[in-house]
């Protein structure tokens, strides 16, 4: 539920408005399935990793035993700091949704109020924060549902007398792909955010019972889920609302922002379910900064524990949270009260992009150290059989998905490249915006291997399997046991 929950949120109900504005329908069905695919390979390599070993924060150990110590260690800061900085993406867009009903109250107001109810439950126990994760993923997902199941009814002029619109919304304007090609790869970041919080089964993993048996369901069961809900969500909602209108979020910033999913209900005429529905997008949005500050806090937790942030950020409370590293969280996620200078529509973009090229730096860190992890399990002997999940489709899956997001990721701001490259122009701003999460995490890595210039790339015999050498232990006992007997 922790990772259904948490990769429903601001990305399907608000930041889908720009992806059918600028890719058209069929371009924004494209890119949700085409990451989408992405994903599945992804969580499946997760899957395995965070089944045999599972870690509170575990990006940043597998990155370590299975790549190199520097490269967990930049792993580590760029996931935390991704969170962090999601989380104010999250609460910027509870201003975007208060602002449907209340237009005249500063939207930094609302964020104060909703950043300390999500620190609240995050500060309780890890037990507070599943319970109430429990409950708002329940909520997203029987909104999605029912979302779903009426719009389908809209279509078909039920329960209202305006007719269905049929097909005739994905043939105004430019027609299904609106903008071509380099408007679907240009949207393929905000996909990307969209299916961000899926990784939160690894990290919950090292707090959640029986991990060995219940990991293993969640990924086989999640991404269908999640897939369902995406491909199906964007059918309606595009097949109701053409890509042209002018109140879905946009990049030139000049209009209202307004949920596609309160627009569907709105243009039907349907205004209380309209409200109804805003009123479950703030409460996804709640759970999606939940559940980011959970990643984010048990991130740098589990980093100053292994000695690669300060000591203070390690140190747990009573009920084993670790507090301080949540205080730290918090101080990052209030780069939402930038709003207060910039606007709010302004801040959701800049820190959409932050956050979105953080979380495919992550992935392919997660795809990067599955692959490894795979090549030295086996190289010493490792049987598959003894893994309590094993990811289908390896090695070509790890493979797709990290050409996928490479691709994606390198190429957000490809126009703005071309142009540096042919000496057109040099959008200095438009460049560090899309690629600082880049430059960060090489900068972190290389700096790591120059202070610590013993740490070299884990080699394949290098890595420790506890399995494999409680086997090969016992094993050697049986020999040795059997020689003395002779």
């Amino acid at each position: 539920m922790i990772a259904l929950g948490g990769s429903i949120g601001t990305g399907l109900f608000v930041a889908s408005g720009a992806v059918l504005s600028q890719a058209g329908p069929a371009g924004a069905l494209a890119a949700y399935a085409l990451i989408g695919l992405m994903v599945y390979f992804l969580m499946t390599g997760l899957g395995e990793l965070a089944a045999y070993e599972p870690v509170s924060g575990s990006f940043a150990t597998y990155g370590e035993k299975y790549v190199d110590e520097g490269f967990g260690f930049a792993l580590g800061i760029n996931y935390w700091y991704n969170w962090a900085i999601a989380i104010a993406v999250d609460l910027v867009a509870a201003q975007l949704v208060m602002a449907w009903w209340f237009p005249q109250v500063p939207g930094w107001c609302w964020s104060a109020l909703f950043l300390s109810v999500i620190f609240a439950f995050n500060w309780a126990s890890a037990r507070t924060f599943g319970e109430a994760e429990f409950w708002f993923a329940f909520v997203k997902v029987a909104a999605v549902v029912v979302f779903i199941i009426a719009g389908t009814l809209l279509l078909f002029g039920i329960p209202t007398e305006v007719p269905g619109s049929g097909l005739a919304n994905w043939t105004v304007g430019d027609g299904p792909f609106a903008g071509g090609f380099a408007a679907f790869f240009a949207v393929a970041m905000a996909v990307g955010y969209s299916f961000q919080g899926t990784e939160l089964i690894g990290v919950a993993a090292g707090e959640s019972k029986d991990p060995q048996k219940n990991l293993p369901k969640a990924v086989k069961q999640i991404f269908r889920r999640i897939l369902l809900f995406y491909i199906l969500s964007t059918i309606v909602m595009s097949l109701l609302i053409p890509y042209t209108d002018p109140r879905l979020l946009k990049n030139d910033l000049a209009d209202v922002a307004v949920s596609p999913f309160t627009l569907v209900f709105e243009n039907a005429g349907l205004v209380s379910a309209a409200s109804v529905m805003n009123a479950v997008i703030l409460t996804t949005v709640l759970s999606a900064g939940n559940s980011g500050m959970y990643a984010a806090t048990r991130m740098l937790h589990t980093l100053a524990l292994a000695g690669k942030m300060p000591k203070i950020f390690g140190q747990t409370s009573a009920s084993g949270v670790p507090r301080n590293a949540l205080v730290a969280t918090t101080l990052i996620s209030c780069l939402c009260f930038l709003t207060a200078f910039y606007g709010d529509r302004t801040v959701y973009f800049w820190l959409l992009n932050t956050t979105g090229m953080g979380g495919f730096i992550c992935w392919l860190g997660m795809a990067v150290s599955h692959y490894r992890f795979r090549r030295g399990y086996v190289a010493q002997g490792g049987r598959l059989e003894d893994l309590p999940y094993r990811a289908p489709f390896f090695p070509v899956g790890p493979a797709i998905a990290f050409a996928i997001c490479a691709f994606v990721a390198a190429g957000q701001n490809y126009e703005a490249l071309f142009d540096v490259f042919t000496g057109t122009a040099f959008d200095g701003q438009g460049l560090l915006a899309t690629y600082v999460g880049l430059l960060i995490f090489a900068a972190l890595w290389i700096g790591y291997r120059i202070t610590h210039p013993k740490v070299r790339m884990v080699g394949l015999r290098e890595m420790r399997f506890p399995d494999i050498e409680a086997r090969k232990a016992a094993e050697s006992s049986e020999a040795g046991a059997t020689k003395t007997t002779v």
